[in-house]
């Protein structure tokens, strides 16, 4: 089984712009309400180290593998619950230029395995998640831009 989330947001900087706030994992803990931690080098092969929180405020840590990190226009990453099968995900952000000088982030993951069709209730609360990183991502993009 398959399920697939999606979000999309605006934000008043460039691509660039985007992408430096958004490859600095060590300050995630200043402003990511979704991914508090992370470290890790952002290249394909690499692990990263993840703690989420969920809405439940729970931690949940996870070591997924970056797949792809192209400057200023993808980062991709995987990662499994216990097997390969039971849980995937590929989590995903795509930069885009949008009109003006803004930046498209289309922000999202790819869910597959044996578990998805009983997890629709944490998936529902895994989008709301990505729409309030995507939203805190952008008041610090937009905050970092005009101080600058």
């Amino acid at each position: 089984m398959r399920r697939n989330i999606i979000t999309e947001i605006t934000i008043d900087a460039t691509p660039e712009e985007v992408w430096r706030v958004l490859t600095d994992l060590p300050r995630y803990c200043v402003w990511n309400p979704f991914i508090r931690q992370a470290g890790g080098e952002l290249a394909p092969g690499e692990r990263l180290r993840l703690t989420m929180y969920a809405e439940s405020g729970k931690p949940t840590a996870f070591r997924p593998t970056v797949v792809v990190c192209v400057p200023a226009t993808e980062l991709r990453w995987t990662g499994h619950f216990l097997v390969r099968g039971l849980f995937d995900g590929e989590h995903f952000f795509r930069i885009s230029e949008g009109p003006g000088r803004t930046t498209r982030l289309e922000h999202g993951e790819r869910f597959r395995g044996l578990l998805v069709p009983f997890l629709g209730k944490l998936l529902e609360g895994t989008a709301r998640n990505f729409t309030a990183m995507n939203e805190a991502l952008r008041t610090r993009v937009e905050a970092t831009r005009a101080a600058s």
